[in-house]
């Protein structure tokens, strides 16, 4: 328990956590021995569990079907669900799931409300998000290739994304494209969102992550848009807003992150004390006898306990001020706790020795794919000097302008 826990999350925890570890951690070595597509008949039982029990969507507000959690309270809950890679999906609230299902909550028409959003929440269909191209810089979304020129009552979109995570699957993709070229670079870019099924939406591959291709929901795809036409009634917002609308996403989405993150260094720092204690040295001591073992252990239990603290105060001032004020605070923790992920699982990884490096754990999966936490959403280098430059700016400097 932490300070920012309320009575709802004290309810709601334990059996959460019981669902994690007696159900879904079970499935997981399937699953690294298999593919995910393989798993989805037992995870779709599993997630209809989930849902009879009123655990469904927990980020969601009450009256679209979820529990009505504040973004504070969602993270503790996160938390717990990334102690397994399957866990969010179980719940319905993984990424890029999540941050679409709060975009189209908060900026959708009720025409995209029914047939985008509704299905999304029940869990019929999948989504995806295409922003990243390989051409550009991805943590900077001003600069694209990808265009949506209108004729008469549909864009005609052309472009190449990649890193379009899940989209193998998916049954559309709120996509980033230029539809205002003349215009200020932050206002250039929509989000308009397409039907994967669309003449000219082409799922090129699933790219290899340190060699793992993935599938289905697991997988991160290249993706082009060869003249595809769409309706403009499936802009969102207005022309221009993409920008603002990706900004919107992108702040709760790395509180989402951050805890998950937490969850995986735990289960990492959990599995690591266990294997100390019972693995046994050639004189009969356990490797916890070892004081550098000691060592690591101490500096993941204070490195995690920091990591948790300043995530959920970022999330409780975003849920009381707003994500602008809280701007420097969310890219401190995505940097910050993407380290420490780093960090734990590497000692995690040492501890195992060579059994950390197999798939005969759920370590070596996640060195794997969560390397990525310190590039993705914006690299660490980015988030770095945004708050180096606000504090520099309090000392008379201002880094913009020198």
């Amino acid at each position: 328990m932490t300070i920012f826990t309320t009575e709802r999350v004290a309810r709601l925890l334990p059996r959460i956590r019981e669902i994690v570890s007696q159900e879904i951690i079970p499935l997981e070595r399937a699953y690294l021995h298999g593919s995910f597509r393989a798993l989805e008949p037992q995870l779709h039982d599993l997630r209809n569990r989930v849902k009879a029990e009123g655990l469904w969507t927990p980020h969601l507000p009450k009256q679209e079907g979820g529990l009505g959690l504040t973004l504070t309270e969602f993270g503790m809950i996160s938390e717990a669900l990334g102690q397994s890679p399957l866990g969010h999906y179980v719940f319905n609230c993984q990424a890029p799931d999540i941050g679409n299902m709060e975009l189209l909550h908060q900026f959708a028409t009720e025409e995209q409300k029914h047939t985008f959003l509704e299905p999304l929440i029940r869990g019929d269909i999948r989504s995806c998000f295409a922003m990243t191209e390989p051409e550009f810089a991805g943590s900077n979304p001003v600069n694209m290739a990808t265009t949506a020129v209108r004729e008469g009552h549909e864009y005609v979109i052309n472009g190449h994304k990649w890193f379009t995570s899940s989209a193998d699957g998916a049954s559309f993709a709120i996509t980033m494209a230029v539809t205002n070229p003349g215009e200020a670079p932050h206002k250039r870019a929509s989000m308009i969102i397409v039907p994967t099924n669309t003449p000219g939406f082409r799922l090129v591959r699933n790219i290899k992550i340190m060699g793992d291709e993935g599938d289905s929901y697991a997988s991160h795809a290249e993706v082009r848009f060869e003249n595809c036409r769409v309706p403009v009634t499936n802009l969102l917002v207005k022309e221009g807003a993409g920008f603002a609308l990706a900004q919107h996403r992108l702040g709760p989405g790395r509180i989402h992150h951050c805890m998950r993150f937490i969850g995986i260094c735990e289960r990492a720092f959990d599995m690591m004390c266990k294997y100390a204690v019972s693995r046994q040295l050639a004189h009969g001591k356990p490797l916890a006898s070892k004081q550098l073992i000691q060592s690591w252990i101490a500096d993941s239990r204070a490195e995690i306990e920091a990591a948790r603290y300043m995530v959920l105060h970022t999330a409780d001032g975003i849920d009381k001020h707003g994500a602008q004020v809280m701007k420097e605070s969310i890219s401190t923790i995505k940097f910050f706790v993407a380290n420490i992920l780093q960090n734990v699982l590497d000692r995690a990884i040492q501890t195992h020795g060579a059994l950390g490096i197999t798939d005969d754990t759920v370590l070596a999966y996640w060195y794997r794919h969560e390397r990525a936490a310190r590039i993705y959403d914006g690299p660490d280098e980015v988030h770095k000097t945004v708050l180096a430059r606000t504090i520099l700016k309090q000392y008379g400097y201002d880094i913009e302008s020198a």
